[in-house]
């Protein structure tokens, strides 16, 4: 798996948009609320929330670390995409986009 994959897994989710954050990190926004980012200097990584339920689970893997500044919100970061299994990762991605679509205002996740 490689960027231009995880570009276009969140691109077809509806309502995203992508935007370069902090000079290196591409971030998928909805609403203007990431749901995931992957750097883009440095080897390749990807973060993105998972449910509170699953956290300690993913943790626990092999190349899965919380993710640095957004752990506490359950968030972790891939760093060995290459050893994941690319449906996993496809439906962990589509899982981060409902948590954060399922926090924004009723109208916002309507007109979505």
């Amino acid at each position: 798996m490689d960027i231009e994959d995880i570009r276009n897994i969140c691109l077809a989710l509806p309502g995203v948009r992508e935007d370069i954050k902090w000079e290196n990190d591409l971030c998928f926004l909805i609403a203007e609320k990431m749901f995931c980012v992957v750097n883009l200097k440095g080897e390749l990584n990807v973060t993105f929330k998972v449910p509170d339920e699953d956290f300690e689970k993913w943790i626990s893997r092999d190349g899965v670390n919380p993710a640095p500044y957004l752990a506490r919100a359950k968030w972790i970061q891939l760093s060995d995409l290459q050893s994941e299994d690319p449906g996993e990762i496809k439906k962990a991605i589509g899982q981060s986009y409902e948590l954060i679509k399922a926090k924004l205002p009723k109208k916002l996740r309507e007109n979505l």
